[in-house]
């Protein structure tokens, strides 16, 4: 057989580094995927557009935490990504409706480590992106890898910095703050200056170097979430500081992530303080709408407000669509589809800005800002789709994922599609880096389908689709074979941080290896349930489970902060047999 080069993907990511993988002890080791289809289909986006609106979220999937720049006539987006690398991906537009990813602001592996971290609540958080003579800024916090840090770039889709640490910068989800007069500030969550319960926070800001971000002044307490009880003020975080005709306003979102979620407007005469509280805040909330309402949309804020190139003003932000809030009051986590990307226009009355009035559901259309039209983006990053990829570039697309930081080159693109070295790393082991390569899900129905060639050595040897929302939350299905050296198909399922790492086999059936010919597998997943089914003529397809419990892939489920992800993988038992002759 011919033997496989590991090779430019790395190199793709800032190290020229290859690896070829010799017939003799490797070729039946790699998993081949000749492409992956994704065809999402979820109700609310066959709603009809009129000409003049565009779409909501516009970041459909696993986009929390959105940060905006203006450039001149370009606007430049980041969101969060937590323990999958490459971490912080950078999304540019001209019209503030069609998304290109350019880049992702960690693209390297020596930027950060993310080894040992769960995926759903540590890595990087809450990124904030800022514009200032040539050079773009992005400072972030990284939990459990560093904590506080800035990188930069001259051209945004990269390459980025290495990180600045800001070991003495306390709290988390900082911003950047370029002030008219040349002066810079990093306002941030902080621990207020005498904790009286556990989600009692504050907000600070400090004057800092604008090179080596160092403070220059004091950090001063802005805002005591403790002492603004009329809103919900618990977990006061992800500040941002705007100047706006000379007026000074603060935004920071309240009331956790969940179904509090609201966002807090403040203003000042000085950088400093004192700031007043708008007394219409919250400026943007879904809570106290009717549970029973259609598609609701909750947890909405952490919103970043910006001026476009024709003096309009609109505000980005994180919410969830939730497919069962009814029958769940309170518990904003059914969904799969993580917290997404939403844009609304603001509207300023007597001096404070307006995201959305109160008592007003989050719409799906919205009318279009009055910019031209832009090209549309290469891939679809809302609304109902399908795609198919080859895997032909000589890079993996800037959207593809790991978990967590890779530290081999054990994936290659070409000819042959993807192809996936099956290492002694398991899916679910957090102290590993797993062959997995995966895109986020966009929609609560959607359907997952590829064309696999792999040649399992032994039991635990399998490769496949997987469909994750943390190392302990999962489904895969996967080729392998069985004690008696059968070839089979497989659905695994993971549900907890109990029992073993690979979870729980829930079916599996003997299939026929036609040498050289491909097995086809599919998933797909509606709401509350996935089923799984495989096809050796990519036309007739076999059911092998119906009707799975797709709650484990929501964050009701897992909990943490991201949504679901799915894609391919390849794992061999090496280490997992290694293990059990140990224990003998």
């Amino acid at each position: 057989m011919h033997s496989v080069k590991i090779k430019q993907q790395i190199s793709a990511l800032g190290i020229a580094l290859v690896t070829a993988i010799s017939p003799a002890d490797a070729s039946e080791k790699i998993a081949r995927f000749s492409w992956f289809e994704y065809n999402g289909n979820d109700e609310v986006f066959n709603l009809p557009l009129k000409e003049n609106e565009y779409r909501n979220p516009i970041l459909a999937g696993f986009h929390p935490d959105p940060s905006i720049v203006r450039v001149d006539k370009d606007y430049y987006l980041v969101n969060s990504t937590f323990g999958f690398f490459p971490g912080i991906p950078v999304f540019h537009s001209r019209d503030l409706v069609n998304w290109t990813q350019i880049g992702n602001a960690l693209h390297r592996p020596g930027q950060v480590n993310f080894n040992g971290l769960p995926l759903t609540n540590a890595g990087v958080y809450a990124p904030a992106i800022e514009y200032r003579d040539g050079t773009f800024y992005v400072i972030n916090t990284c939990i459990g890898c560093g904590g506080n840090f800035v990188v930069t770039a001259k051209n945004p889709a990269g390459p980025w910095s290495d990180p600045i640490w800001l070991p003495e910068l306390d709290g988390i989800d900082p911003s950047i703050f370029f002030d008219d007069n040349g002066k810079t500030y990093i306002v941030h969550h902080a621990e207020p200056d005498k904790k009286r319960y556990p989600a009692h926070t504050a907000i600070r800001v400090m004057e800092v170097d604008p090179e080596t971000f160092q403070a220059k002044s004091d950090d001063v307490l802005l805002v005591d979430g403790g002492a603004v009880p009329q809103w919900n003020t618990d977990y006061l975080e992800g500040p941002h500081l705007y100047n706006v005709d000379g007026t000074y306003y603060l935004s920071a979102p309240g009331g956790g992530t969940g179904y509090f979620h609201q966002q807090l407007l403040f203003r000042a005469d000085n950088v400093f303080g004192p700031y007043t509280a708008n007394p219409n805040n919250p400026v943007l909330t879904q809570f106290g709408l009717p549970d029973d309402r259609p598609n609701p949309v909750t947890a909405t804020g952490h919103a970043d407000l910006f001026e476009d190139s024709n003096g309009d003003w609109w505000a980005v932000f994180l919410g969830t669509r939730v497919y069962d809030l009814a029958t769940a009051p309170q518990d904003p986590g059914n969904f799969h589809t993580g917290r997404e990307t939403f844009m609304l226009p603001v509207q300023w009355k007597d001096g404070w800005p307006i995201i959305l009035e109160a008592g007003r559901a989050l719409p799906y259309a919205v009318n279009r800002p009055r910019l031209p039209e832009d090209q549309p983006a290469p891939r679809h990053t809302t609304g109902n789709f399908s795609e198919r990829e080859v895997f032909v570039s000589d890079k993996l697309a800037p959207h593809w994922l790991f978990i967590r930081t890779p530290d081999s080159p054990w994936w290659a693109t070409g000819d042959e599609g993807l192809s996936l070295q099956a290492r002694p790393v398991a899916i679910g082991d957090r102290d590993g880096q797993p062959s997995f390569v995966g895109r986020r899900l966009a929609h609560m129905r959607a359907e997952m389908t590829t064309a696999l060639k792999f040649t399992p050595q032994a039991t635990d040897d399998e490769a496949g689709l997987l469909a994750l929302q943390s190392d302990d939350f999962f489904y895969a299905l996967g080729l392998g074979r069985n004690s008696a050296g059968k070839a089979v198909l497989r659905v695994r399922r993971k549900a907890g941080n109990g029992g073993e790492i690979q979870g729980q086999v829930i079916a599996e059936t003997p299939i026929p290896l036609l040498q050289g010919q491909p097995v086809y597998l599919r998933m797909k997943i509606d709401k509350s349930e996935l089923d799984f089914s495989y096809s050796l003529d990519a036309e007739h397809y076999t059911p092998l489970v119906e009707n799975n419990d797709a709650r484990v892939l929501t964050t009701a489920a897992a909990g943490g902060f991201v949504g679901a992800v799915v894609g391919m993988y390849a794992e061999s038992g090496e280490k997992i047999r290694i293990q059990e002759r140990q224990q003998m």
